[in-house]
C-alpha cells in the first residue's frame, strides 16, 4: 500500500471528469487500498475521490464509523455512483483536501438515494441524509471535475480562509 500525492487547487486536472470502472479486479483493489490509506493520512479526512490522486475513474470511499451521533452507514467503498432521488436543502460548511486552506458553505440536498457498486461489481442501493448526504454529495463531485468552492454561493461571503491552531 502507498499513500499517493493529492491535487490541489488550481491543478487543472481536478476539472477534469471520471471515467466509469469496467473491471473489478486486484488492480481495482489494490488502488482502493492505496486510496484509503491516502484518505486516512489525511487530517481527519472523511471521504476522498480517485480523481483527487489524479486516478480519474469513478471510485469514492467514505468512512463515518467515526461519528457514531451520527446516522451513517459506516465505511464505504462507492465504485460509479450515482444519486437516483433527493430531498430537501441546506446550507452547511464543507472542506477539502484538494483545498486545504479555505472552507465555504454550500447548499446540498439533505436527503438522498445512491446506488453504486462495490469492489466486487455487486451494485448496492443507500438511503442517506444529514451528514453522510452531504458528504457523498461533496465526494461525488470530484467525479464530474467540481469542487465545493464552484459550488459555494457567494466566494465573498461563503468562502473562508481555514484556521491553523498552533
Amino acid at each position: 500500500m502507498a499513500i499517493l500525492d493529492i491535487l490541489k487547487l488550481p491543478d487543472p486536472r481536478l476539472k477534469q471528469v471520471s471515467e466509469s470502472v469496467a473491471s473489478f479486479d486486484q488492480v481495482l483493489r489494490d488502488f482502493i487500498a492505496d486510496l484509503e490509506e491516502t484518505r486516512l493520512a489525511g487530517p481527519s479526512a472523511v471521504g476522498i475521490a480517485a480523481p483527487q490522486v489524479a486516478h480519474f475513474q469513478r471510485i469514492v470511499i467514505l468512512d463515518l464509523s467515526g461519528r457514531p451521533k451520527t446516522p451513517n452507514h459506516g465505511h464505504l467503498v462507492l465504485i460509479n455512483p450515482e444519486i437516483t432521488h433527493w430531498k430537501g436543502f441546506a446550507m452547511g460548511r464543507e472542506g477539502c483536501l484538494s483545498v486545504p486552506d479555505y472552507t465555504g458553505n454550500v447548499i446540498r440536498a439533505t436527503q438522498i438515494r445512491l446506488k453504486a457498486q462495490d469492489a466486487d461489481g455487486v451494485e448496492h442501493q443507500y438511503e442517506m441524509e444529514g451528514f453522510e448526504a452531504r458528504a457523498v454529495q461533496h465526494e461525488l463531485d470530484h467525479l464530474d471535475g467540481l469542487l465545493f468552492v464552484d459550488r459555494v454561493v457567494s466566494r465573498r461571503t461563503d468562502l473562508h480562509r481555514r484556521k491553523v491552531y498552533k
